[in-house]
């Protein structure tokens, strides 16, 4: 029993000192002297050294370092996930950008039954709408190239649909009142910067335009160059994006006036408790006092469905309705929020 112990005990010593030659030997910089020092600390345990070229240039992690966190970048956080920062997933693989959703019942205390511009005066007949109906967003994503440079943007396109759908409205054949098209082209970077309780992990610089596509009278459509900065605090998640429109020829400007009721950016601020998603969107023309304000609520409902509650007030819910103000209030499901 005591030559056992006596055993144990010197091949306990024996590791410990081995442990202690291999970290003094991967704090050496140098990697031909590191793989030296390797190779004599095998000799002295009678291990043959494996020495070929290719081991020699080899990066060697030393069993401490496999010890050490991981880099802030690669943690896991709400915009990390939302951009694949630090992942090299496939081009073109398709992402969340805008919360996607169906409501199959939105009311409005005020419908834009008159719609006009100051470039394209409203019709004389009232287009006899509905107070409810169905209104649904689409939004994606995709990565379309990316640099090894840290200080280099990585490219994405992305694209963002909403309609407002008078499905009810049988004495109009259930049409769709208006659908906004969204494309964009964005350049994103992604810093890892403290600033207070909030980690600075996003930076966009973007190219957007607006159209609903419609002719004549119901036309509208803009351009806009933005920039967005988005900070998160744990589950809280801030987006700001200011904007400058692009100017257009008077004659083809289908809204002049569009940027006194849009303002000159948004902010967005989305928090997740749980399984539930809260989300307040804004924005404000502090010259012409008007704004739009919107707030909605996600919670789990049946798998990858969640159901969803959106409420707006104000100017611009949609690009028809951009010098209207009116109150709204929707109810249906929802795939993917702002988190």
């Amino acid at each position: 029993m005591r030559g056992a112990v006596l055993a144990l005990a010197a091949t306990a010593a024996h590791a410990a000192a081995a442990s202690d030659a291999v970290d003094t030997c991967g704090r050496i910089a140098a990697a031909s002297d590191r793989l030296a020092c390797y190779d004599a600390q095998a000799r002295a345990r009678g291990v043959a050294p494996a020495a070929t070229a290719a081991a020699s240039d080899a990066p060697v992690i030393a069993p401490s370092s496999m010890l050490a966190p991981a880099t802030r970048g690669s943690e896991r956080s709400p915009l990390g996930e939302r951009w694949a920062i630090g992942t090299r997933d496939a081009l073109f693989d398709l992402r969340p950008h805008e919360p996607t959703y169906v409501l199959p019942a939105r009311y409005s205390d005020r419908m834009n039954q008159r719609p006009g511009t100051p470039a394209r005066p409203p019709g004389p007949a009232d287009l006899s709408l509905d107070d409810i109906e169905a209104k649904f967003q689409l939004s994606f994503k995709f990565r379309m190239a990316r640099f090894d440079s840290p200080w280099a943007p990585s490219v994405w396109g992305g694209y963002t649909q909403q309609s407002q759908w008078q499905v009810y409205n049988s004495g109009r054949s259930a049409f769709f009142r208006n659908t906004d098209h969204a494309p964009e082209l964005m350049l994103a970077w992604h810093p890892d910067v403290d600033l207070g309780p909030f980690r600075w992990r996003l930076f966009n610089v973007g190219l957007l335009h607006q159209s609903n596509g419609r002719s004549e009278v119901l036309s509208r459509s803009w351009n806009r160059v933005y920039t967005q900065f988005g900070l998160e605090s744990g589950n809280l998640v801030l987006l700001v994006r200011p904007w400058v429109r692009l100017s257009e020829d008077a004659a083809e400007d289908d809204n002049p006036d569009i940027r006194d009721f849009l303002g000159h950016g948004d902010v967005v601020i989305s928090y997740r408790a749980g399984a539930h998603q809260f989300a307040l969107k804004g924005r404000q023309n502090f010259g012409s006092g008007r704004g739009y304000a919107e707030a909605s609520w996600s919670f789990p409902l049946l798998r990858q469905l969640r159901g969803y509650v959106q409420a707006s007030s104000g100017y611009g819910e949609s690009l028809i309705d951009y010098n209207w103000r009116q109150n709204t209030v929707g109810v249906g499901v929802s795939l993917f929020d702002w988190q």
